[in-house]
């Protein structure tokens, strides 16, 4: 099977591509090449003018044009007139260039190579009209031909996009290949092309949350010494609550809405994960990190964050907006930074806590004990304090 680009006879706009099998017969390719450009298809010409007159004879990935005149002779036409309509063809002969790209030679127009995509490295390389271009002259092979030390696998479908401004590909030919090349010769037409085919090909990723068993069995066979790796995993609604999962790597986990009550998460890792309308009540979270995490809506009732060793957990820009985290103790633990508009904080034990530059707009901070937490530069707008075991010192929320 081959593929090829069909132009309407005196034009290089609105090509069409139709496939042509081995036993097809010039008739079949007459008739669907005029039923892709909506003709009636005569004659069929290529490139170079010559005529097509067995279908054996058409190549890979050609370019060719269909007449609807049956009398139609492109070699009793005058130059001008074949300038006009097939500018491909007013090449003088030093104007042709063969390249040796890995290995394999191709020979092509310095047109080719300069018109379509001016500002590339091809063109600059092979413009002689400008003085900038590159002088390639001690960069030939025994034969004359230009060196390029790339793949000619994936140079031969560029080549091809600058011959006819279509991005065709053989069997076989991986487009990332062919993306790096384009990106090396600095056709970006033909790169934004390919990143969109590469975009509708990849398959999407399993996205099927992990229910508690999965997840109990991969805990069965790893060693309580090795860090389980959770990273970028879906466990949205999973029901894990009451397990222990110690120094668990959920970095960029999706949790949303999943029940971690009661769980051992000592030491776990939830850099940028979301934890949204998750179930933490009563969680021990020792030295866990939350930095950048989404922890809204989240019910963390009666949760332990406090470590006597002094292992903070990390709570740095978190966004907490309207966490539930009454009862919790939350002794020294890192929320600089950290949204908890709306958030529920009543009888939270946050000692030493540092709350610096914190949205606390709107907190219920009733019964809290806050000595010595650092809420220099916190949002307190319309933050409740009342009942609070330790008064607030001014040295606490200035600058």
């Amino acid at each position: 099977m081959k593929r090829v680009t069909l132009f309407l006879w005196g034009t290089r706009n609105n090509g069409k591509i139709i496939c042509v099998q081995d036993s097809d017969s010039l008739e079949d390719v007459l008739a669907n090449a005029g039923q892709k450009l909506g003709i009636s298809a005569a004659r069929i010409f290529t490139e170079k003018g010559g005529e097509v007159d067995d279908v054996a004879l058409l190549r890979d990935d050609e370019v060719l044009f269909v007449s609807q005149d049956e009398t139609a002779d492109l070699s009793s036409s005058t130059e001008s007139t074949l300038n006009d309509h097939y500018p491909m063809l007013a090449v003088e002969e030093g104007d042709w260039v063969t390249l040796n790209v890995g290995g394999r030679y191709f020979t092509t127009t310095r047109r080719t190579l300069t018109a379509n995509e001016p500002d590339s490295m091809l063109a600059k390389m092979f413009d002689n009209s400008k003085p900038t271009g590159l002088n390639w002259t001690s960069r030939k092979d025994p034969n004359g031909a230009y060196l390029i030390d790339r793949s000619p696998d994936y140079f031969e479908p560029i080549l091809n996009y600058l011959r006819h401004g279509q991005l065709i590909l053989n069997k076989g030919i991986n487009p990332l290949g062919v993306l790096e090349e384009a990106k090396f010769f600095g056709i970006m037409g033909l790169a934004e092309d390919l990143d969109s085919i590469i975009n509708e090909d990849e398959p999407p990723g399993d996205q099927t949350p992990i229910t508690r068993r999965e997840f109990a069995l991969s805990l069965m066979f790893t060693s309580s010494n090795s860090q389980l790796r959770c990273q970028g995993m879906n466990f949205s609604g999973a029901d894990l609550s009451r397990l222990d999962l110690r120094y668990v790597n959920f970095k960029h986990a999706t949790l949303k809405k999943a029940k971690l009550a009661g769980t051992n998460l000592s030491c776990c890792n939830f850099e940028r994960a979301d934890l949204s309308q998750v179930i933490l009540d009563g969680a021990n979270l020792l030295g866990a990190k939350f930095l950048c995490a989404n922890l809204e809506g989240a019910s963390m009732r009666g949760c332990n964050f406090e470590d006597p060793a002094g292992s903070r957990a990390n709570m740095e820009g978190a966004n907490m907006k309207s966490v539930d985290l009454e009862g919790s103790h939350m002794a020294a633990v890192n929320l600089r930074v950290a949204t908890l508009k709306n958030a529920n904080l009543q009888n939270c034990d946050l000692r030493a806590a540092v709350l610096a530059g914190a949205d606390l707009e709107n907190c219920d901070l009733s019964g809290c004990d806050l000595q010595e937490a650092n809420l220099r530069g916190a949002n307190l707008k319309g933050a409740t304090f009342e009942l609070m075991l330790n008064p607030l010192h001014m040295s606490q929320t200035i600058r």
